[in-house]
């Protein structure tokens, strides 16, 4: 399978509006395919590529990614540090940055399942009093003043991302897994950058274990 076909395939999976930005457990780790016998592993330079059709959702996996390699002494470059959320997704693109960064290698991850239930959540109300005397014998003045927080917006599911690992010199997949994560809560007054490094952490500790990068 060559990789432009391999791009062609991969970018018809996330037509699902997807954004990953929940707080959720650690991602439960499946390899699909073993370290293929012809790899020419370690790898020494690594560009990274999520599918996402969010811009921001693909430039924050990404960076987690990279700064998780990094730490291990792993070059990787994210695909979104040289382009713009204008910038087409098409196997075209993605082959001109290998080509131009000379890298050895890519590693692609894309949403593969998602289910979700969401729900309108009421805030609980916060009240407080303000007791104090009057002219008149034991008769007393109350003020209340009560303030209610926004709805929130409550995500419970699960999303499943699939991760492939491609070698330029053999110009096939030699290598992929994909993660589980169960969302448990979501509110939209704000999002968990942790999801992002929970996931990076995730794959990259399974390259190292796999042989794919030097530990």
């Amino acid at each position: 399978m060559t990789l432009t076909f391999f791009w062609r395939r991969a970018l018809l999976l996330f037509g699902t509006a997807f954004a990953v930005a929940a707080c959720s457990t650690g991602p439960q780790i499946t390899r699909t395919q073993d370290l293929s016998e012809s790899a020419d592993a370690p790898y020494q330079s690594i560009l990274i590529i999520a599918l996402f059709p969010e811009f921001d959702t693909r430039r924050r996996l990404e960076k987690a990614v990279v700064e998780e390699l990094t730490d291990l002494g792993t070059e990787a470059v994210a695909s979104t540090s040289l382009m713009d959320s204008n910038t087409p997704m098409t196997p075209q693109t993605f082959l001109k940055m290998i080509e131009s960064l000379d890298v050895d290698s890519a590693l692609v991850t894309h949403p593969l399942d998602i289910e979700s239930k969401t729900a309108v959540k009421d805030s609980s109300p916060e009240a407080t009093y303000n007791v104090g005397p009057t002219y008149y014998f034991n008769v007393w003045e109350v003020e209340l003043t009560e303030y209610v927080e926004p709805q929130n917006v409550v995500v419970e599911g699960s999303y499943v991302l699939a991760t492939q690992f491609f070698s330029v010199l053999n110009q096939e997949a030699v290598w992929a897994i994909e993660s589980k994560s169960d969302v448990l809560e979501h509110s939209c007054a704000g999002c968990d950058y942790m999801v992002f490094v929970n996931e990076a952490e995730a794959i990259v500790k399974q390259l190292s274990n796999d042989g794919l990068i030097t530990q």
